[in-house]
């Protein structure tokens, strides 16, 4: 997506911190966002766009069930959790879709999205909230016929990204998607909960041509802030924010952009998420806010893709390759940025995560000085690099 045009009163401070897709502004510039189609397992009631019973004609479907917030912002990437129950079993908890309904046909609602996807981790059925079991086979028909449907109403532009679910079945599931319906699919999306991000090259070495997206992991409440940046937001943003980009990912999100401090909105009865996770940004009920750990990974990977120009191109990933004696402290991430007049230089970028604090229990970091070569040449002065994530740049032709 590219998104933000409104924003809630209260949370327009946090949306403007958090999504202002400028060079140089004081905010962490994130430009994507997906967004459910229905409801799913962090809302506040169980819904679909159209609960009437057998209307294959969509004749009583209404975007307007929808809380009024989720489609302020434009270009998304939307994605059901579930079809609604009467194309399944009754509910839209668990259960598979009926494949009669695979050629029920959609309208446009006048929203732009930039990409949309078939299902919401189909190979999930879990019955405390929507959800859905869904074959490679069935995936496939149905990419096919919304692609021919999409093309012939005007959205031909509009991605059709498959899997949406872990890396642990990266092999399987999504190959067997390209290899059944592959001229429908633009490309696919991946999930952290389980598997390991090097799972991605399984899908990326069989087809390099499509795309691929990281969509979806969360942080748990009630971790404290060093814990989380040692352990899990240095694996964060070691696997997630530069390992995803270094298999072939173009994005790096998020499950929640924001709850509140205990995980709300949580689907009543659902049993996602045991022990609270955690928003990307904290609203509070004075219309307060804050931003996590999160936040900050996704920020200083933000920082070096962003477009430098108005109107300019995003970065793109680059080889790099870390040495010498402690070169295991050090995770690194390397893109390019260019230009819109071909008589400026390019802007390089490199983040680094520095993850030695030399201890167990307390708190002991330990800087890493490191000398950066580029083209081959020695850079004119060495780095420290101090234990958290930094993110440098320079510019040449």
């Amino acid at each position: 997506m590219r998104w933000h045009t409104t924003c809630e009163k209260n949370f327009e401070g946090s949306c403007v911190h958090t999504v202002t897709v400028t060079d140089g502004a004081d905010s962490a510039g994130f430009s994507y966002i997906r967004v459910p189609l229905g409801a799913s397992d962090f809302s506040a009631k169980t819904y679909s766009y159209d609960d009437t019973s057998g209307d294959t004609n969509l004749n009583n479907f209404n975007i307007g069930a929808a809380p009024s917030y989720v489609f302020s912002t434009l270009q998304v990437h939307v994605v059901p959790w579930s079809p609604p129950g009467w194309m399944k079993s009754g509910t839209m908890d668990g259960g598979s879709l009926n494949t009669a309904y695979i050629s029920t046909s959609f309208q446009s609602k006048g929203i732009p999205i930039y990409a949309i996807s078939i299902q919401n981790e189909p190979e999930n059925s879990n019955p405390t909230y929507p959800t859905c079991s869904m074959p490679v086979s069935t995936e496939a028909q149905i990419g096919v016929a919304l692609r021919s449907l999409m093309n012939s109403n005007g959205f031909g532009n509009t991605k059709i990204i498959g899997y949406e679910h872990n890396w642990v079945d990266a092999a399987n599931y999504p190959v067997q998607l390209m290899q059944q319906a592959g001229s429908a699919f633009d490309g696919v999306s991946f999930h952290c909960y389980q598997g390991s991000v090097s799972d991605q090259a399984e899908f990326t070495s069989q087809y390099p041509n499509k795309e691929v997206f990281f969509t979806e992991c969360t942080g748990m409440l009630g971790s404290d802030w060093w814990s989380d940046l040692k352990v899990c937001l240095s694996s964060m943003l070691a696997t997630h924010f530069i390992g995803s980009l270094t298999y072939g990912s173009s994005t790096g999100l998020m499950w929640n952009l924001a709850l509140d401090g205990n995980g709300n909105p949580l689907l009543p009865g659902t049993n996602s998420c045991g022990g609270g996770c955690r928003g990307v940004v904290q609203i509070n009920s004075d219309g307060s806010w804050s931003v996590n750990q999160e936040f900050y990974a996704m920020a200083q990977a933000s920082k070096a893709i962003l477009p430098r120009d108005e109107g300019g191109p995003w970065g793109q990933r680059i080889g790099v390759s870390v040495g010498g004696s402690l070169s295991w402290a050090l995770v690194v991430g390397a893109y390019v940025t260019g230009r819109v007049s071909s008589t400026d230089w390019y802007r390089y970028s490199i983040v680094v995560l520095n993850w030695d604090d030399s201890a167990s229990t307390t708190w002991n970091p330990q800087p890493v000085e490191a000398t950066i070569e580029f083209r081959g040449m020695q850079a004119s002065a060495t780095y420290t690099f101090p234990v958290g994530i930094t993110t440098l740049w320079w510019y040449a032709p």
